[in-house]
């Protein structure tokens, strides 16, 4: 079996955040001999041989030292496998590893195995609807593992901390800080536990015959407020705002859920106001408990494509749920 390299950033205090102990049990299950690469301001050991890159310089996210950096770890490891979360950090940098080290790299891999010393990964094409599975025969092979597709690591992490020198690096970028929202307003919460998404229904002029966009707003907020769930949202309704329509005015396209969105997965999932043809219930295949609310009972949610359709009116369901959770 060919060697493999466990390979992460550090979060703070040099621990590993969720993603990357996915990865890291994806590594595990292949049954392989394996080390661990580590990148960022300080490491804490992780496998029996842990390799690491560490200073105030791999700190932040930036291509040049990060580059850098995973390069010096793959050749001083002689790994011929490469399994590493799928950040946005690692995905911004180690197509152009692989490249500088005449291997491969595929990302959004949703499943890794071996059999008969051959090592395969899944993952889905043409906007998440088909799913292959294949391998490659160029080494070193980077294998970047998709969130939420393996439980994290559960086993003890231990041994020592073997320092790396990567190559000098000239950076032309120097990180200054980071702005974040209040914690009231990050909507993009990947670790929630529900993903509550809203449709374009809610800015439609409702049974009285007038919009009530900000009351949709002020319902929609309370309730992520109150149950910390991640916002998603139908194309139709990010889009908006270039027909000069009025918007819920925290949605993005970062919120946008379906085959040119996100395609998230968390445990459950709630649908208000959504139409749920195909285009948009790609972005829900991962979601283990569909449900959603709709005042049209032959909505698509209704054909078989979500666990529980309520056949209400959004606006009072939520009003009213908003109101059990005060209790």
């Amino acid at each position: 079996m060919e060697n493999i390299l466990f390979l992460a950033h550090t979060e703070e205090g040099g621990t590993l955040g969720k993603p990357a102990l996915e990865a890291l049990t994806a590594a595990a299950s292949l049954g392989a001999p394996m080390a661990a690469g580590l990148v960022g301001a300080t490491a804490q050991p992780v496998l029996e041989r842990t390799l690491a890159v560490c200073g105030a310089e791999f700190a932040e996210s930036r291509y040049a030292t990060d580059a850098a950096a995973a390069e010096a770890l793959v050749r001083a490891s002689g790994a011929q496998i490469v399994i590493a979360p799928h950040t946005s950090r690692w995905a911004r940098c180690l197509a152009g590893v692989a490249n500088r080290l005449g291997g491969r790299a595929d990302t959004h891999v949703t499943a890794v195995k071996a059999e008969g010393g051959r090592i395969s990964i899944s993952r889905w094409f043409y906007r998440q609807r088909m799913e292959a599975e294949f391998t490659r025969t160029h080494r070193p092979w980077i294998i970047l593992i998709e969130a939420g597709c393996y439980e994290p690591y559960r086993g003890e992490l231990a041994g020592a901390v073997e320092r790396v020198d990567p190559p000098s690096v000239s950076c032309r970028t120097r990180v200054e800080g980071l702005q974040t929202p209040k914690a009231d307003e990050q909507t993009i919460r990947p670790d929630a536990k529900l993903l509550f998404v809203a449709g374009a229904g809610w800015t439609k002029k409702q049974r009285d015959g007038r919009e009530h966009v900000q009351e949709a707003a002020q319902l929609i907020l309370e309730f992520l407020r109150a149950t910390q769930a991640s916002l998603g949202s139908s194309k139709s309704l990010v889009d908006l705002s270039g027909e000069g329509q009025q918007v819920l005015p925290f949605l993005t396209h970062l919120n946008q859920v379906g085959q040119t969105g996100s395609t998230p997965r968390h445990p459950k999932g709630l649908a208000t106001c959504c139409h749920g043809e195909e285009p948009h219930v790609v972005g829900w295949r991962f979601i283990r408990e569909r449900r959603a609310v709709n005042i049209d009972p032959n909505c698509g949610w209704a054909r078989g494509k979500a666990d529980v359709v309520y056949v209400a009116d959004a606006f009072e369901v939520m009003a009213k749920v908003n109101e059990l959770l005060k209790v």
